[in-house]
This record gives C-alpha cells, sequence and structure tokens, in this order.
C-alpha cells in the first residue's frame, strides 16, 4: 500500500498590494506519494510556485499570509510549527531546488562552503566530515573534477554546473521531498535532460518523492507518475499523467497540450488560447477560464459560478461544468464534437 508523505488540503495564500489583495493561491488540495514524482502544471503566475514556497513556510509575511489550509508532511501539519520547528524540516527533510540558480546562490562563497553549511547544520559533523561530503555530492551529481570544483565561486561554472551545486546542496541531508522548482529554466535542452535524468536517478536510489513544478509538458508526460494542472490560483484538473495526456476533461488542459508542436503534424502555425491570464487583484466572475474558454464563453452557468474541484471518474477530477456534467459516453463524444466544432470556427 503506498505511503502519503504530503498531504495539502484547502490551501489559500494572498498578498497585500497597494491595489488591493491578489489571491495567489486559492483552495488547492493535492496529495503525493513516497518515491512518486508529482507534477504541477500551469502558465506562469497561476500559483505554482507560491504553493511551493508554501511549503517551505518561505512566503514574506507581510505582504504574503497563508489565509487557510492545511500542509501535513509525514503526518505534521507543517502551517503549525514553530519558526525554530520549522527550520529543523526546512533544507533537512523537504529540500527545494530553486528557479535560477545564479541568483540562489551566494556569490560571495565557495560551492563547497554553501554544500557544508547545509551539511553542518543539520547533520550536526564537523568541517572536516562535512567538506568530504560535500566534495562526494558533487562527484555524484556529475561534476568532474570535484576536488577542485569545490572551492570555485557560483560565477566561475556554467548554468549547468550551478544547477548540479543546488541539487547537492538540496540532496545533501537525503530529504524525504525534493521540490524542483522549474529545475532546468534558462538551460540547453542537452543539459535540461540530464538534470532531469540525475534528479529521477536520486528519487529512486533515496525512494525520495518530487514535487516538480513544470510548463514543460513534455517534462511531465517522461517523469511524472500524477498530475494537477493549475490556472489562476486554482487546480482545475487533477489525474495521473498518463490520463491527462491521453483524454483531457478541462479546456484549458485541451489547449495546453494542443499548443505542443508535434512531429509529423503538418500544420502553418501552432493553436494557442486565445486572451490573456486574467490578474490575481481583479479576476472574472464565474469559471476563471470562461473568458477564454471555447465552451464557456457564452455559458450562463460558467461566468456565474466557479465550478469546484469534483471527482468526474475514478481518480480523475475537474473543475469544469462541462466536464462534470456528462453522464453517459454518448454525451462526453457530444462535449468533445463542441470544442472541435468552436476551434475549427475560429482557427
Amino acid at each position: 500500500m503506498s505511503e502519503t508523505i504530503l498531504k495539502i488540503d484547502g490551501l489559500s495564500v494572498s498578498f497585500d498590494t497597494e491595489d488591493g489583495v491578489a489571491k495567489a493561491v486559492q483552495d488547492v488540495s493535492f496529495s503525493i506519494e513516497r518515491g512518486k514524482t508529482f507534477a504541477l502544471v500551469g502558465e506562469s503566475g497561476c500559483g505554482k510556485s507560491v504553493t511551493a514556497m508554501s511549503i517551505m513556510r518561505l512566503i514574506p509575511q507581510p505582504p504574503g499570509k497563508i489565509v487557510a489550509g492545511r500542509i501535513e508532511f509525514e503526518g505534521q501539519n507543517l502551517l503549525a510549527l514553530s519558526d525554530k520547528k520549522m527550520r529543523t524540516v526546512r533544507g533537512n527533510r523537504i529540500a527545494m531546488i530553486f528557479q535560477e540558480p545564479m541568483t540562489s546562490l551566494n556569490p560571495v562563497y565557495t560551492v563547497g562552503n554553501q554544500i557544508v553549511e547545509a551539511i553542518m547544520l543539520h547533520q550536526k559533523k564537523g568541517h572536516v566530515e562535512a567538506w568530504a561530503d560535500a566534495v562526494e555530492l558533487l562527484r555524484k551529481v556529475g561534476i568532474p573534477e570535484p576536488q577542485s570544483r569545490v572551492s570555485a565561486y557560483p560565477h566561475q561554472m556554467s548554468g549547468g554546473m550551478r544547477q548540479r551545486v543546488m541539487i547537492a546542496i538540496a540532496m545533501s541531508c537525503n530529504p524525504s521531498l525534493l521540490i524542483a522548482d522549474e529545475p532546468t529554466t534558462a538551460l540547453d535542452v542537452t543539459i535540461q535532460a540530464q538534470i532531469l535524468d540525475l534528479i529521477d536517478e536520486l528519487r529512486k536510489q533515496n525512494n525520495m518523492s518530487v514535487l516538480l513544478i513544470t510548463h514543460d509538458l513534455g517534462v511531465v508526460a517522461e517523469r511524472a507518475e500524477n498530475v494537477a494542472v493549475m490556472y489562476a490560483s486554482r487546480i482545475v484538473e487533477s489525474s495521473e499523467a498518463q490520463d491527462i495526456f491521453n483524454r483531457p476533461l478541462h479546456p484549458y488542459t485541451k489547449g495546453l497540450l494542443k499548443s505542443i508542436p508535434r512531429l509529423g503534424v503538418k500544420s502553418n502555425r501552432l493553436e494557442t488560447i486565445a486572451g490573456t491570464v486574467p490578474n490575481p487583484l481583479h479576476f472574472p466572475s464565474g469559471c476563471k477560464f470562461h473568458p477564454r474558454c471555447p465552451l464557456g464563453h457564452d455559458d450562463r452557468r460558467c461566468q456565474s459560478v466557479e465550478p469546484e474541484l469534483r471527482e468526474v471518474e475514478e481518480g480523475r477530477c475537474a473543475a469544469c461544468w462541462y466536464a462534470q456534467g456528462y453522464e453517459t459516453k454518448q454525451e462526453f463524444n457530444e462535449y468533445e464534437s463542441k470544442y472541435g466544432e468552436h476551434k475549427r470556427k475560429t482557427a
């Protein structure tokens, strides 16, 4: 029987701004099993990184505030922990790889010193032993000549090597959960594959869980067992990865998949999702996706009442009136047909 290592229930996060309250995350719920990779996908600004920062308790307060919800890690509610106790979890049992290693690494300390700091803090080892561990970690993540590279500064390394250093820091205390927030941003395709392969290898070796945050659906298809799709602060669809790609339920998920170029498919242009992501200060009424949706833009129900994330099929959830409305195979085919007809008319 699988073990749930992280369970998020009803998480809501907001930020106070001069123009009002920005609702960055609203009523987000999902769980991650031990040893599995869970992907959180969606456009920039949908709330993925804020969700990750909330797990790490790194939301700046003020202006940020965790308004509601529960984050349970290994049976412990992280939101109820004191700052002192949370520091024993952060970087130790839960580690995070941030988007941009050049801004995450301290430019005035060698990479070795930055790895040693985490080891000495959480594992209570001396400097000599921690330094030996740092060299071994650099070797483990594939950095050549680790004995000399351990004394290098971040600016003396390439982007791919800096990202490997970030992974070494994250893995220094053998975490149970690794949060990888866009771990291959700004890296070329070859290095991206190497970094993702490395994370996957470490996951298998340590029976570690991974929360992979990305907008790259190709990466998700190869790496994740389960997926949640976020749009405008909420999860709009969640299921096993295979189901998402074989038969997406939410129109937003459909739009994301249709925008991916495919080998062997002749087309003059890629399909796009009309409109733009709404401002978190002024979300539209009803379903937040309805102004861009091929089904809901003229549906009064979609415009006035926001659908909850509900189970549509066993193990599959969607926050869409159309996805929740079909009860027979014929009704679902009609739903699919209407979506396709609208795309042809607007192409």
